[in-house]
C-alpha cells in the first residue's frame, strides 16, 4: 500500500508540474524575468500549490499516521538560520540559471531532455558533495568501550 500511495502521489504531482508549465525551463526563466518578457502565469501554479498545501499541513499536524500507517513525521525545526538561507540561495541560483529545480528536472528528465540530464547529473554531483561534507563535519561516533583482557 506504501509504494502505491507514493507511486500515485509522485503521479499526479508530476502531472501538476507538466499542466502547469514547470517542467519547462523557458517558461521558468520567463517567469524569473521580472524586467524583461515576465510571464507572471506560474504564480498562479504556485498560488495553486499553496492552496492545496496549507489546508493539507493543518490536517497532518492533527494526525498521528499518514494514510500508508506510517508514522507521521513533519518538520519540528522553524529556525531561520545562515544553513537555510545558504541552501535557498543556492536554490534560487541554480533554479535562475538553468530553469528547473529538482521535481520539474525529474520530471523533464523522462521525456528525454538533454538539459534535465545535465542539471540532473549535477545535482547528484552537489547532492554526493554535500552528504560527504556533512559526514566529514560531524563528531565521530562514540564507540563502546572494550572489556580488559
Amino acid at each position: 500500500m506504501r509504494q502505491l500511495i507514493g507511486f500515485l502521489s509522485g503521479l499526479v504531482f508530476g502531472i501538476g508540474l507538466l499542466l502547469g508549465g514547470m517542467a519547462d525551463p523557458r517558461k521558468v526563466l520567463a517567469f524569473l524575468d521580472v524586467g524583461g518578457a515576465w510571464d507572471p502565469s506560474l504564480a498562479l501554479v504556485m498560488g495553486g500549490a499553496i492552496a492545496v498545501a496549507m489546508p493539507a499541513f493543518a490536517l497532518a499536524r492533527r494526525r498521528r499516521s499518514a494514510w500508508s500507517g506510517d508514522a507521521m513525521a513533519l518538520p519540528a525545526n522553524r529556525r531561520i538560520d545562515a544553513r537555510l538561507v545558504g541552501g535557498g540561495l543556492l536554490f534560487g541560483l541554480g533554479w535562475g540559471l538553468a530553469g528547473y529545480c529538482p521535481g520539474p528536472a525529474l520530471v523533464a528528465l523522462g521525456s528525454g531532455s538533454a538539459g534535465a540530464a545535465v542539471f540532473v547529473g549535477a545535482m547528484l554531483v552537489g547532492m554526493s558533495v554535500h552528504d560527504a561534507w556533512l559526514a566529514r563535519a560531524a563528531p565521530p561516533a562514540p564507540t563502546a568501550p572494550t572489556a580488559p583482557r
